[in-house]
């Protein structure tokens, strides 16, 4: 993940990766990058303190329940494999193969609305991307369905440079799409995203918590208790739906036969989303306590991930035959 917006992950980093990372760990060999170098892609013309946004990263990766004794977390400018290979990458990949990704066709649009260049670093985003998965000699990509396209794009540039160099380097990354269906909403009904300034974070106190939950978007019409509501438009209803899985339809039965009201359901819902986050805001407040803790984890995991890389890049060279 990227360590934007001072690195601060929100519920849905929560339940679209950081939770299915957590089930995986226990199974495979696993990287857990922090994506610095990334973010510059979009912050780079703005003051941004890269380095404790990624420490605030960390501490909500090791808060939320990843193990640095089953898996390498680690910042993706400590590993400077990723940039050598992206550089070799570069020199085989297609133009017109990144002009075409969605997201790039959307990032690019939205700059050139805030009157800002497009950097030659966005436009080769999934090709660093496709280092910090092969570098690894990946098998498996947990990504949203959001993401899939990239991961596609990455199986193209590894079989290309397969073929170039006549060598089976690399594995094709396959896209293991989270079993979490659907987004979490933000407080506006949109995605929840920290561009939006719409997210209900991992360190946000109970109180913050609350006063969010209080501002969400319900349905329009649904001026007293009385008035019927609709669920599936409701942020309050939708997020009961996430966190209260086993007792949702009973909140929604009363909020479309108007036998409920929004502040009821608010306050319930704060109250849900503020026990599921006590266990992490309790090890964060730890963590926060211990930088030196956080910064044995990156420094862990950065060895770990360079043993790997250093090997695949030994086997990079020998077949482009630069040494």
């Amino acid at each position: 993940m990227q360590p934007t917006g001072g690195g601060r992950l929100h519920l849905g980093n929560l339940e679209g990766a950081l939770r299915p990372w957590i089930q995986r760990q226990d199974d495979y060999e696993m990287f857990c990058m922090i994506a610095d170098w990334h973010s510059l892609t979009t912050i780079a013309e703005k003051r941004v303190n890269l380095a404790e946004a990624s420490r605030q990263t960390a501490i909500d990766y090791l808060s939320a329940g990843l193990d640095p004794d089953k898996c390498a977390i680690f910042r993706q400018s400590d590993v400077p494999e990723h940039a050598e290979l992206h550089l070799l990458l570069s020199m085989v990949t297609p133009v017109g193969w990144l002009e075409r990704v969605p997201t790039y066709k959307e990032k690019r649009d939205l700059i050139k609305e805030n009157d800002t260049q497009v950097s030659y670093g966005l436009l080769g985003y999934p090709v660093l991307q496709t280092a910090d998965i092969i570098l690894y000699r990946a098998h498996a990509v947990p990504v949203g369905r959001d993401q899939a396209a990239h991961i596609e794009i990455s199986r193209e540039i590894a079989r290309r440079f397969n073929r170039l160099v006549e060598a089976e380097i690399f594995p094709e990354p396959e896209a293991v799409i989270n079993e979490f269906s659907g987004e979490v909403p933000g407080m506006d009904g949109r995605k929840m995203s920290k561009s939006y300034d719409n997210a209900i974070y991992l360190s946000d106190t109970p109180k913050q918590t609350q006063k969010k939950v209080n501002s969400a978007f319900t349905t329009p019409t649904k001026i007293h208790a009385t008035d019927p509501g609709i669920p599936e438009g409701c942020v309050a209803c939708q997020l009961r739906r996430v966190y209260d899985p086993a007792h949702f339809l009973t909140q929604w039965e009363e909020c479309r036969a108007g036998q409920r009201g929004c502040g009821q359901s608010k306050k319930e819902l704060a109250e849900i989303i503020n026990t599921t986050l006590e266990p992490i805001r309790a090890r964060r407040a730890q963590l926060e306590a211990d930088p030196p803790a956080v910064e044995s984890v990156l420094r862990q995991g950065a060895e770990k991930a360079r043993a790997a890389a250093s090997e695949t890049m030994t086997l990079v060279r020998r077949a482009m035959q630069i040494r």
